[in-house]
């Protein structure tokens, strides 16, 4: 008889290791076996067929459609061919790797601002001069530059700066919607409900259209605003109205006394805000916030409703080559992989800033 009680009391092997994960994750009702056999069925089905059209019939070194079409398999050398367009847009050809530079640039900034070690009040400094060097990369007309009219920006560049300029000025706007919709002050409290309800209230894609085309009409004559700039403004106040819903359920999950607790050691109204209740509520909602973040990041292809050159615009423009028409499913799937890149690893990056906050937190 073993005489040792945690001998006696292991689990059944069944319910540890590889065989306890697929039981609990995979076969642990009969309907999750029945959905998980279907899923290895379709899998079978289609990896197969996949690998054969994307790698193993592909063409990555044709020299015309017709050749590429002969392979049976995926075009990448449509890829290969209008990569440039696609990144790039209209940009003139021979100044691309200006908006490479710039491209890497807000990258770089995006990355530090990511790394805890970075999180100092210089790193305000380094974002005004890193968006300064991508304004100067990407317009010219000055360092022996030449001079490019943001008409003819597009591709990646643009996609990066609409949503990265978008998030960079929502957040801070939505905080304070947030805030304001829960002020005692009557005025304020009204003023942030009927933005917050009534930019909810509508798509995005409406609000393109009115900053592009109702907005001019208000202006003063001989006044305008900048399409790219008007198209920027309205992926703002859209993002901003999103974000304060958001940061208003994480502070009406924060105990009331916590206000009172600030409130009885002689903190304002700010104070308490910024040292005490904003990051308890911050904390709470960052998967909801990197939602709304990867969502914009996305919807920032809507632009194309208005003339903008984004990435869906620039693969429509390298489509429309008449000798190398009939490759959308490249040129879609090569745009979808960008933006997939992006948004996986916003996604990553959310989930160990979660989890390193959570830890500091017990800590």
């Amino acid at each position: 008889m073993n005489d040792n009680p945690q001998l006696a009391m292991a689990p059944p092997r069944t319910h540890v290791g590889v065989p306890g994960w697929l039981r609990q994750n995979l076969f642990a009702t009969p309907a999750n076996t029945v959905l998980t056999i279907l899923v290895i069925w379709l899998l079978l089905m289609a990896i197969p067929a996949l690998i054969e059209w994307g790698l193993i019939k592909a063409n990555f070194t044709a020299d015309s459609a017709q050749e590429c079409r002969e392979t049976g398999g995926a075009c990448w050398a449509f890829i290969v061919e209008k990569h440039r367009l696609i990144l790039f847009g209209i940009y003139p050809y021979d100044e691309q790797w200006r908006p490479l530079v710039a491209s890497l640039i807000l990258i770089a900034l995006i990355y530090m601002s990511c790394l805890r070690r970075f999180w100092k009040p210089s790193l305000a400094l380094v974002w005004t001069v890193g968006l300064v060097a991508f304004w100067i990369l990407m317009r010219g007309g000055v360092f022996g530059l030449s001079l490019v009219e943001n008409s003819r920006w597009g591709g990646l560049p643009l996609t990066l700066m609409l949503s990265t300029f978008g998030l960079a000025f929502a957040f801070p706007f939505g905080v304070l919607l947030a805030l304001g919709r829960r002020s005692e002050l009557p005025a304020v409290k009204a003023i942030c409900v009927v933005y917050i309800e009534l930019i909810r209230g509508v798509p995005l894609i409406s609000l393109l259209f009115m900053s592009s085309v109702m907005l001019p009409l208000f202006m003063p004559e001989g006044f305008s605003i900048d399409k790219l700039l008007r198209a920027q403004i309205a992926i703002i106040m859209f993002a901003a109205a999103y974000i304060a819903e958001t940061v208003r359920g994480g502070l009406q999950a924060i105990p009331k006394g916590q206000y009172e607790g600030a409130e009885s050691i002689g903190l304002s109204y700010w104070q308490t805000m910024r040292k005490i209740v904003l990051p308890q509520a911050l904390k709470v909602v960052i998967p909801p916030l990197v939602s709304i973040f990867i969502s914009l990041f996305k919807d920032t292809s809507l632009v194309v409703i208005i003339g903008i050159f984004d990435l869906t615009q620039a693969a429509k423009a390298a489509l429309a080559d008449a000798a190398w028409r009939g490759f959308s499913t490249e040129a879609y799937l090569f745009i979808a992989a960008i933006y997939f890149v992006f948004c996986y690893s916003i996604s990553r990056y959310s989930q160990s800033l979660e989890k390193s906050l959570n830890r500091d937190y017990r800590t």
